[in-house]
């Protein structure tokens, strides 16, 4: 079975499918349609993960993020700080997520070379994008089209492409404390000094070692928070000093307050996305 069905929410007329198989290095697939016409309007907040959004649709996508607003056809985002609004009229859409580590193997460029904003799917992949969003376009099913998606990212791979063994063990080692690591004893255990630690993930990552920990503390608490857990318990569970340093993080990478996040984070096309996801992407490596 090449999709799993969420089905479609008759009241706002969104279709979601997720690949059930994941693509080429464990890429995590999901796909939507806008049906009924509601519109996208998404306030994406930071996360732990290099985001692919591949519209196949007549519609293209308007994203605010930290450098600008841009119209594109798709796009990718590394690992961002800032929170970013996607909006799109009558929105078709794959989305793909990588870790870091995938993503240095399969786009053809480290995290770190994205930087802040979105790079238009064109700019990273030239023509073979159009052709790419072409053939989503004359598929009619999801298994289809997440075949498609995979085979192009089959294309894409270069085994070859790996980041230094040291910062693949930093990037497990974040995330299995889940992100509650103490970055001069992470650099001791791998050999290396606390700055060559920090100047080779920020060059292969994308992000300072703190700040990915950060990232990555922060989307567990998201996570505890839109389970509908006290904000207090989960800063304790997550590694926070007090539920004010929580709040802190959440204003970083969300922009708004844990109680604005929780109430205002999940409208129907997110709650659907969030779901998606799941337990299916767990920022391998």
């Amino acid at each position: 079975m090449g999709a799993v069905d969420f089905g479609r929410e008759p009241e706002v007329g969104w279709d979601f499918a997720r690949a059930a198989v994941a693509g080429p290095r464990g890429a995590a697939i999901i796909g939507y349609r806008d049906v009924g016409g509601a519109g996208l309007d998404l306030r994406v907040a930071g996360t732990a993960a290099v985001t692919v959004v591949i519209g196949f649709g007549d519609r293209e996508v308007i994203v605010d993020d930290a450098v600008g607003r841009r119209t594109l056809a798709g796009f990718v985002v590394g690992l961002p700080i800032e929170a970013m609004r996607v909006r799109c009229a009558r929105a078709e859409c794959i989305e793909v997520r990588l870790s870091p580590i995938q993503a240095y193997s399969l786009l053809g460029v480290s995290p770190a070379d994205l930087g802040r904003g979105v790079v238009g799917l064109e700019d990273l992949w030239g023509s073979r994008a159009r052709r790419l969003r072409e053939q989503l376009a004359a598929a009619r099913a999801w298994d289809q089209r997440f075949a498609v998606t995979k085979s192009f990212l089959a294309q894409c791979d270069r085994p070859m492409r790996t980041p230094d063994p040291e910062v693949l063990a930093g990037w497990n080692h974040i995330l299995t404390s889940r992100g509650q690591v103490k970055i001069g004893e992470l650099a001791q255990s791998l050999g290396w000094s606390h700055k060559r630690l920090g100047a080779r993930f920020e060059s292969q990552i994308g992000l300072s070692p703190k700040r990915t920990a950060m990232l990555v503390r922060f989307r567990h608490a998201v996570d505890g928070l839109l389970a509908g857990r006290p904000a207090a318990d989960v800063a304790v569970d997550s590694g926070y000093t007090d539920q004010a340093h929580l709040c802190r993080d959440v204003s970083i990478f969300a922009d708004r307050t844990p109680g604005a996040l929780t109430t205002n984070y999940l409208p129907t096309i997110a709650r659907h996305r969030y779901r998606a996801w799941g337990e299916f992407f767990q920022y391998r490596a």
